[in-house]
C-alpha cells in the first residue's frame, strides 16, 4: 500500500510494464496531475504567450533608432532623463537586469521539472511549447534594459557584464527538486516577485522624470504578470486533482523560504554583492520583506486555500501553517523595517556604478 502511494501502481508482477513506466520519474503521481491538463497548457500558449511577429513587442521599439536621421538627439534625449535618477536607482535596475540576463539558468531549471521538460529541443507537446514560449518572451528583459544601461552612460558595463557571466555559471537552486509541484509553486511567486520589482523602479524613475525608463519597467512587469498568471492557473488545476499533494509541498517549500533567483550573484570583488543589492531595493521601497508577505497572501487568497476541504489530516496542518504564514510574515516585517529606520545607514561600493557609494 506504502509503495502504491508513492508511485501510483501496485507492486505486482501482472502489472510489469505500467510500474516500470510509472516508476521511471521521481514524482509519477504529480507527472500523471500535470499531464491531465495539459489541454489547458496548450490554450495557455496560445492565449497568454507567442505573440511572435509583428504583434510582439521588441526592445527596438523603447530604445532610440541608431538609424533614424535624429539617433544623436533621442540617445542625448534618453541621456538626459538618465542623468536625473540616483545612483541607488540605478543599482537596482542593474541588479534587476543581471537576475533577468540569467535566462539560460531559468529555462533550464523548466526543463528539469518532470513531465515538463523538452527532451529533443523541438518537442511538440504543450509543455516544451510552453518553456520555449516563455523563454523566447523573457529574453525581452535583459536585452532592453541593458541596452538602455549601456546607452544611458551611467554604468560600468564591464563590471556588470562580469556580474553576470558569474551568476551564470554559478547557476542557483530553488529547492524544486525536479518536482512539477515545486516547480509551478516557485514560478507562481516569483514571476509576482518580478513584477513588483519591475513595476516599483519604474514608478521611482517616473518621480525623477525619466519616463521612457518608466515605460520600459511597466512593459517589463506587464510581461511578468501575464506570466504569473499563467503559471498561477497550472497550481489551480494541480489543486482540483491533488489538493494534499499541493499544500504539502507549499508547505515545506515555505518552511525553507522562497530562494531569490540571483542570491548567487557577485562581481568578483563583493561576496555580499546580493545582500548590499538587496539592502538598497529594501530602502527605496522596491522589494521588500513586506512585499514577500504580501505574495504569500495573493497566494493563499488566489488559491482559496482557506477555503478547501476533505483533506488528510496531514494536509489540513499544512493549509493552517501556509494561511498564517502572511499575517506573521508581516509583523516580522515591520518590525525588522521599522529597527532599520532607527540604525544609520550603511553605503557600500558597487562596481556597477563605478564603485561610487549608494
Amino acid at each position: 500500500k506504502e509503495y502504491e502511494d508513492i508511485c501510483g501502481v501496485n507492486f505486482d508482477d501482472r502489472t510489469l510494464s505500467d510500474r516500470l513506466k510509472k516508476t521511471s520519474y521521481l514524482y509519477p503521481k504529480h507527472v500523471e496531475v500535470i499531464e491531465d491538463f495539459e489541454p489547458m497548457v496548450n490554450e495557455m500558449v496560445d492565449k497568454i504567450l507567442l505573440e511572435t511577429g509583428e504583434k510582439a513587442w521588441q526592445p527596438q521599439d523603447y530604445l532610440p533608432d541608431l538609424a533614424a536621421d535624429d539617433w544623436l538627439q533621442q540617445t542625448k534625449d534618453l541621456r538626459e532623463a538618465a542623468e536625473g535618477i540616483p545612483d541607488e536607482v540605478f543599482v537596482v535596475l542593474v541588479g534587476d537586469m543581471v537576475t533577468e540576463e540569467a535566462l539560460p539558468t531559468y529555462q533550464t531549471l523548466l526543463n528539469t521539472f518532470e513531465g515538463c521538460d523538452d527532451p529533443i529541443g523541438t518537442t511538440d507537446s504543450a509543455w516544451a511549447r510552453w518553456s520555449r514560449g516563455w523563454t523566447s518572451e523573457e529574453n525581452r528583459h535583459g536585452d532592453l534594459l541593458n541596452k538602455y544601461l549601456y546607452l544611458s552612460g551611467k554604468t560600468d558595463m564591464r563590471a556588470i557584464e562580469v556580474t553576470i557571466q558569474h551568476l551564470i555559471t554559478s547557476g542557483f537552486n530553488p529547492g524544486a527538486r525536479k518536482d512539477p509541484y515545486r516547480g509551478f509553486l516557485y514560478t507562481s511567486f516569483q514571476e509576482r516577485a518580478t513584477k513588483v520589482s519591475h513595476g516599483n523602479v519604474g514608478k521611482v524613475a517616473k518621480e525623477y522624470g525619466a519616463k521612457d525608463l518608466q515605460r520600459i519597467c511597466a512593459k517589463i512587469a506587464g510581461d511578468e504578470g501575464r506570466h504569473e498568471k499563467a503559471y498561477q492557473s497550472f497550481c489551480t488545476e494541480i489543486l482540483k486533482r491533488d489538493p494534499d499533494g499541493l499544500l504539502m509541498e507549499f508547505g515545506d517549500m515555505m518552511r525553507g523560504q522562497i530562494v531569490m533567483p540571483a542570491e548567487l550573484m557577485t562581481d568578483g570583488k563583493d561576496a555580499q554583492l546580493y545582500e548590499n543589492f538587496s539592502a538598497v531595493a529594501q530602502r527605496l521601497g522596491v522589494y521588500t520583506a513586506i512585499d514577500y508577505a504580501e505574495i504569500i497572501q495573493h497566494l493563499v487568497d488566489h488559491w482559496k486555500l482557506g477555503e478547501l476541504t476533505g483533506l488528510s489530516p496531514e494536509a489540513e496542518k499544512e493549509q493552517e501553517y501556509i494561511c498564517r504564514l502572511p499575517t506573521r510574515y508581516k509583523k516580522l516585517a515591520e518590525r525588522s523595517m521599522n529597527k532599520k529606520k532607527d540604525d544609520e545607514v550603511e553605503l557600500n561600493s558597487f562596481s556597477w556604478i563605478f564603485d561610487r557609494k549608494a
